[in-house]
């Protein structure tokens, strides 16, 4: 096919998922759809492979192909215009856990399969243990919720009642569910029209080449970026320090091969299966493989799976990155997709280290259910105290992001809107002081944040990052800061948390400093003027400012005294630049720039030292 008619394609099909998002968004009752956008929509070919997935939630997608295969094996032939199917299993319909349910409509066109518009959307409540999902005592696959396969839920356009009412009685939140499922439906229908309009432009002869094309064009796009990286073998490993029920030395352990057109995973040395939620199955693991790549490399790439064509992936069974049935797997899409994510990224970076990321800060936030004076359940996710993301070469870690499956694509919901959708009170929702490592680009700091709860709730915790630093810096930089929680109860008395458990507790107050991120880079090769900015900003302090970086500031912050600084920095033999170019700079600083410039403008001399 014609180069520049793929490329307007592809673009197409990207845009197609969106309008697909925006639905989902538009017409869902629940906040984590509405607000919080805990979902994605994807667009996959007739034998189940994934052409295009430019909206939502990148761990979700990358698996999407796995869902679909699962439910042409499931049902083959018997497979018709006017359907809609739907799934969650990970043993048994390639998923990546139960909470996150699959919706996939066949698009049919002049009588034949042309594809599936399909969407993947995290459930308020699947029933299980405990509300909300996520059950940190589940010791089986069984605890954590309704086991759904690839089963039909709409013929010819209609919804079977039977299966609606079997969902909805294994969910605590009834009137959430059944908004939200009419919502992927509406959005699964859209990205159909959509997607039938598109193959009749294009017509028949055309459409039929199309998905094979874009693929085919995606994994030659893939190999030669491989092509550029460096050749041989290389490793990465990242940790855990907790199997949900005591303490425990996990390892996530990767060895990666790089040769010509073609990466080679192998995740051989990884512990096994361990006996709580943080196992991962293969469609999990698979997906966060291509998000470390897909990062890590020309993001101009297309999102398809052609361009993981050229990814093999060595995961043993009964390991910890493909665990066998019945392991728990609830929590696997943040613990250890983190994980398997920072390997990677360590791994590829001995490939391209100019192209290293540092470490992102795990996760900590609890979940809490409970009942509204009015009688009605909830189910509250504080997101708000979601982590940091570290630093790159070209720019600071973002202060708070979310973890780092979700890559920004899950949206902090809205103070204003969570108080009234919710009993809870956000007494604060600040960034942190010296939270983020430093470096020549500072990780993100993490979010201080404080809530009230007004009413009774059990409350699940997974505390992965109060430990030990989890946003390790790289090229030079330094970990970001570890994470704390604190609870105490109305009457002020200490509220004992643990790592991964649920409690019931009275109204309550919680406190969460999120983990920082990672610094890339020596911090005393930091821009001075980015560090007093960060100053005044309260993101970074004054002591840091003098001691870390090596930044002396007038006592009212408004200067940077250049000269002290070049003392400071000249006493620790860190890289730095000459008096001549920081009076340069400082010139050129006379000149306003926008807010999100000034800290790339530095551009310190390599290497040199003093």
């Amino acid at each position: 096919m014609d180069p520049v008619l793929l490329a307007l394609t592809q673009k197409q099909l990207d845009h197609i998922t969106r309008q697909m998002g925006w639905v989902m968004m538009k017409t869902a009752r629940s906040p984590i759809f509405s607000q919080s956008h805990d979902f994605s929509c994807f667009i996959g070919d007739a034998d189940g492979a994934v052409v295009a997935q430019a909206d939502g939630i990148p761990i979700h997608t990358g698996s999407g192909g796995f869902a679909l295969r699962a439910l042409k094996q499931a049902f083959g032939g018997d497979i018709a215009d006017g359907d809609v199917f739907l799934s969650n299993d990970p043993y048994l319909a390639g998923n990546n856990h139960l909470a996150d349910w699959t919706m996939m409509r066949p698009v049919f066109v002049e009588g034949m399969l042309f594809g599936f518009s399909c969407n993947r959307a995290h459930q308020s409540d699947i029933g299980g243990g405990v509300a909300g999902t996520y059950n940190a005592a589940a010791r089986e696959i069984f605890h954590e919720g309704v086991r759904i396969p690839p089963l039909r839920i709409a013929q010819k356009e209609v919804v079977r009642e039977d299966i609606l009412r079997l969902l909805l009685a294994n969910t605590r939140c009834p009137d959430l569910l059944v908004g939200d499922l009419h919502a992927m439906l509406g959005s699964t229908r859209i990205g159909a029209e959509r997607l039938a309009s598109l193959a009749r432009d294009l017509g028949s002869k055309q459409a039929q080449r199309l998905f094979p094309n874009l693929l085919d064009y995606a994994e030659r796009r893939m190999q030669f970026e491989i092509e550029q990286l460096r050749p041989g073998r290389y490793s990465g490993v990242d940790v855990s320090d907790h199997d949900c029920f005591a303490a425990a030395n996990i390892r996530i352990e990767v060895s990666l091969t790089v040769e010509r057109e073609r990466l080679v995973f192998d995740f051989s040395g990884c512990s096994p299966q361990i006996a709580g939620f943080k196992n991962s199955p293969l469609a999990n693991t698979s997906s966060a493989v291509y998000l470390a790549v897909a990062t890590f490399l020309d993001q101009s790439l297309p999102r398809n799976e052609g361009a993981y064509r050229a990814i093999q992936i060595i995961a043993p069974e009964g390991t910890i990155v493909n665990a066998r049935s019945p392991a728990p797997v609830g929590f696997t899409t943040t613990h250890p997709a983190h994980e398997i994510i920072t390997a990677c990224w360590q791994a590829l970076s001995g490939a391209a280290p100019d192209r290293s990321c540092a470490g992102w800060g795990k996760s900590l936030h609890p979940v809490s259910a409970g009942s509204t004076r009015q009688g009605n359940i909830f189910v509250l996710y504080h997101w708000l105290g979601y982590p940091a993301a570290g630093a790159v070469a070209e720019r600071d870690g973002f202060n708070v992001l979310g973890t780092v499956n979700t890559l920004g694509g899950l949206v902090l919901p809205n103070v204003e809107d969570l108080e009234l959708a919710y009993p809870v009170e956000i007494r604060r929702q600040e960034f942190r002081t010296d939270g983020g490592g430093p470096g020549r680009m500072r990780g993100g700091t993490g979010i201080h944040y404080e809530a009230r709860q007004l009413v009774p709730t059990e409350t699940t915790f997974r505390d992965e990052a109060s430990r030990r630093p989890s946003g390790s810096g790289v090229m030079g930089g330094q970990a970001g800061a570890v994470a704390s929680i604190r609870c105490c109860a109305a009457d002020g008395t200490l509220v004992q948390t643990p790592a991964y458990g649920t409690l019931r507790c009275g109204p309550m107050d919680i406190s969460i400093e999120s983990a920082g991120g990672g610094g890339w880079g020596d911090p005393g090769e930091r821009n001075p003027e980015a560090v007093r900015r960060d100053v005044i900003d309260e993101l970074v302090s004054m002591d840091a400012a003098r001691t870390i970086y090596q930044v002396v500031l007038s006592s009212d912050m408004s200067n940077v005294d250049y000269e002290a600084t070049h003392r400071e920095r000249s006493k620790r033999r860190f890289t730095t630049t000459t008096l001549e170019e920081i009076a340069q700079w400082e010139l050129s600083r006379q000149e306003p720039t926008p807010a999100n410039d000034e800290r790339s403008s530095w551009r310190p001399s390599p290497f040199r030292s003093h």
